[in-house]
């Protein structure tokens, strides 16, 4: 690929950005539409559960295969490709009749979201070639992340309240046809001079581990936990997960290298990138109905009041990235679990009355893990490998964000025992929820001192650049 001015390799990251602010805004906008959308299609708390992880499932799911796809034919191709199955899919989800279809147009928009994220960072990646230039450039994208996070419960909020839940989706319509038009007029095609063989059956495998576990999860408090239907999927899911390792173990160029996890701190940044992002989903997932359905907000005030969590990851991300690059990833990691276990213990109180002000507190603090957390997985998985795998790398801890929010969203229900969220005990009913989201804490600032050992760094791979402490 030829070298693009500076303008050019600019109007390209602002390309990439806007598919990200799209997929993030995406996100924290259906949270906040959890309610209304429900009461409009009659759906029950499992309902909305599968809401939100029929879109995470797929998106887990896909999104190493996408970047295959991106190597093999052509970045801008793939990128445009999953711009209008995102766009269709959103279009399609505001036309949906009934729960089941919007469940299925979810994942319709996820297929297109998989091809939207990981392409864009390898496309970033290839156009900034100068080292300095890509950090400044993957630190924007990081801001960018952020802000539609920031920005998804006003915007859902508003978009709720005036228009009803149906036109959360129609903002994707017209960004989406942009994304489309400029990523033709503006971004270079690109392939990997020798790309990566594609891997049907770990594919397949991925899939049904991720689709069984969470429809086990979630219609497990429903259906009976002993009930053959349950009991066999849960048992599917651990049986495609060990087929899977049996399998990838077995291959030159697997979908998920399995030998990556013999790197300690590649293993712990994937662990806790799973156990952060359940913590955060399940945080979102039951806050939303508590301060909507339970406490009587508005869409737009519920959405303002969960802005101090936004706030603070924004203003702690790039703090983060100092903190890394200076002292090491110990003591963000160890700052982070922290933060997460402070607000998971003053959710723990929990109750219909609970004031505003420590709401607030709470979320502002878990803002402040989130914030914390992102570099450190990314620099430890990415630091633990050869510098020829560290695409790989990043791929496979984005996949387990993924799978973190899918598991975090069904296993908070599943905690609930099934309390509907208008009942005046639903806010005890959480607190189970949120003892696990404190021991989350716990276990991420502990990993954060496990990965940074002598010990765990002679497990890396020996190209690797240490981990520093």
């Amino acid at each position: 690929m030829p070298e693009l001015s500076r303008r050019h390799r600019l109007a390209v990251l602002a390309t990439c950005c806007l598919a990200l602010f799209l997929v993030g805004l995406d996100n924290t906008i259906v949270n906040v539409a959890l309610p209304s959308l429900g009461k409009e299609l009659d759906a029950p708390l499992s309902g909305l559960q599968w809401t939100v992880d029929a879109y995470l499932v797929v998106l887990a799911s896909l999104l190493l295969l996408a970047g295959s796809m991106g190597d093999r034919f052509g970045r801008r191709r793939v990128f445009q490709t999953g711009l209008v199955l995102f766009t269709i899919g959103s279009l399609l989800c505001s036309l949906a009749p009934s729960l089941g279809w919007l469940v299925v147009f979810r994942g319709l928009q996820a297929i297109g979201g998989s091809m939207l994220t990981p392409i864009a960072m390898s496309i970033i990646t290839n156009t900034f070639t100068d080292a300095r230039e890509r950090a400044q450039a993957i630190g924007a994208w990081g801001s960018v992340a952020g802000i539609s996070m920031a920005l998804g419960p006003l915007v859902g909020g508003l978009l709720v309240d005036t228009i009803g839940w149906r036109s959360i989706f129609w903002i994707n319509v017209p960004v989406g046809l942009i994304g489309v038009v400029v990523t033709y007029l503006i971004v270079p095609e690109s392939k990997a001079s020798v790309p990566r063989r594609f891997d049907p059956v770990g594919q397949v495998l991925v899939v049904v581990a991720l689709a069984s576990a969470t429809y086990g999860l979630i219609e497990g408090p429903t259906a009976g936990w002993a009930s053959v239907e349950i009991f066999g999927l849960l048992i599917l899911a651990v049986v495609a997960v060990a087929a899977l390792v049996f399998y990838e173990l077995r291959r030159s160029q697997p979908l998920i290298d399995v030998r990556f996890f013999r790197s300690v701190p590649f293993a712990g940044a994937s662990v806790v990138a799973v156990l952060h992002f359940a913590a955060l989903a399940a945080l979102l997932f039951l806050n939303t109905l508590y301060l909507q359905q339970n406490r009587g907000y508005s869409a737009l005030a519920a959405g303002a009041l969960t802005l101090p969590l936004a706030l603070a990851a924004v203003v702690c991300s790039p703090l983060a990235g100092r903190l890394v690059g200076r002292i090491g990833v110990r003591v963000p990691m160890m700052l982070a679990g922290s933060a997460v276990l402070v607000s998971g213990v003053i959710l723990s109180f929990l109750t219909g009355s609970t004031s505003l002000g420590v709401l607030a507190v709470a979320y502002a603090v878990f803002g402040v893990g989130h914030g914390l957390v992102n570099t450190p997985i990314t620099n430890t998985a990415v630091s633990s490998m050869p510098k020829a795998q560290a695409g790989v790398a990043s791929a496979t801890t984005s996949a387990a964000r993924q799978i973190g929010q899918v598991l975090g969203v069904a296993v908070a229900g599943t905690l609930t025992a099934g309390a509907a969220a208008q009942d005046p005990g639903f806010p005890e009913a959480t607190h189970p929820a949120w003892w696990l989201v404190a021991v989350i804490g716990v276990v991420v600032a502990a990993t954060g001192v496990l990965t940074t050992t002598r010990w765990a760094s002679r497990t890396a791979a020996p190209e690797a650049v240490p981990v520093a402490a």
